[in-house]
């Protein structure tokens, strides 16, 4: 699922509503469209959650301190991104600051630096939108995915019928080996460009070829992972339990081995590239 942040910059909110609109009428021709929608306070002093109902196949209200709006949940940002993986191909993420997505940003008053991900575009409004090149970017864009997400795309495979077992894992940052280490405060993972991408595509046909394998599915975010955030996943899609098994387990040792990702570790002491360390 791609993802794109929408921020207000200066706006006021009948600018926001309108480039909200559009952007996601144009994603609704491409395929399913979830909304998350922040409650925070705009440019004209509304608030996003009370002045703006936008369009889209599923829409979150989201509280000022992330919760649910409606019913306290504690369900974060992150947590509705992982729901609306499952079955939407785009997700637009409306006035959360913090955002590692690609973002627009509507209006020219915020400063760079407080958008964690790329600025695809800044705008006035939506005359202001070039929307083939900036469909074109966000899915150019690493997307969201999730382990549920994942397991939901092999379960629609054609193959399922055949399919006894679905095996799993899940690698996440571990803040410390033992009790007395410095605490691990997140990694930060890149990958050779063209080559990373491929290595991945290889490993999954390759895996798949194998006696009553049917579906492979390999994941490993880049960029900033926090810690206790998940990392890396392996889904396997098989005809009986033994095969996902050891297909599981293959998965991701191989992946380690033939993948070329970079890994920065960064502690409350210290911060080094993993490989320059080993």
């Amino acid at each position: 699922m791609h993802v794109l942040g929408v921020r207000n910059g200066g706006a006021g909110g009948d600018a926001l509503e309108r480039v909200v609109d559009r952007v996601i009428d144009r994603l609704s021709e491409r395929g399913r469209v979830g909304v998350v929608r922040y409650d925070a306070t705009i440019a004209d002093g509304t608030h996003a959650g009370e002045a703006i109902t936008f369009g889209g196949d599923v829409t979150y209200d989201l509280g000022v301190d992330g919760d649910w709006a409606a019913s306290g949940t504690g369900m974060s940002v992150g947590d509705a991104l992982d729901s609306l993986s499952t079955d939407c191909e785009y997700a637009v993420v409306v006035g959360v600051r913090s955002l590692r997505h690609p973002s627009i940003v509507v209006g020219d008053a915020i400063d760079d630096r407080e958008i964690e991900g790329p600025i695809l575009a800044t705008v006035g409004g939506p005359a202001d939108l070039e929307l083939d090149e900036l469909v074109a970017r966000l899915e150019s864009a690493e997307p969201h995915e999730s382990l549920e997400s994942l397991v939901a795309r092999v379960k629609r495979s054609p193959k399922a019928d055949r399919a006894g077992a679905i095996a799993t894992f899940t690698g996440r940052v571990r803040a410390k080996d033992s009790a007395d280490d410095a605490r691990t405060e997140h990694l930060e993972f890149e990958k050779y460009e063209g080559v990373a991408d491929e290595r991945m595509a290889a490993l999954e046909t390759d895996l798949e070829a194998r006696d009553g394998v049917l579906e492979v599915e390999l994941y490993h975010r880049t960029g900033v992972v926090a810690d206790g955030e998940d990392i890396v996943f392996v889904v396997v899609l098989a005809g009986h339990r033994a095969e996902a098994f050891r297909t599981v387990e293959d998965g991701i040792n191989r992946l380690k081995d033939e993948v070329p990702l970079f890994k920065k570790e960064v502690t409350v002491e210290d911060e080094f590239w993993v490989h320059d360390r080993s």
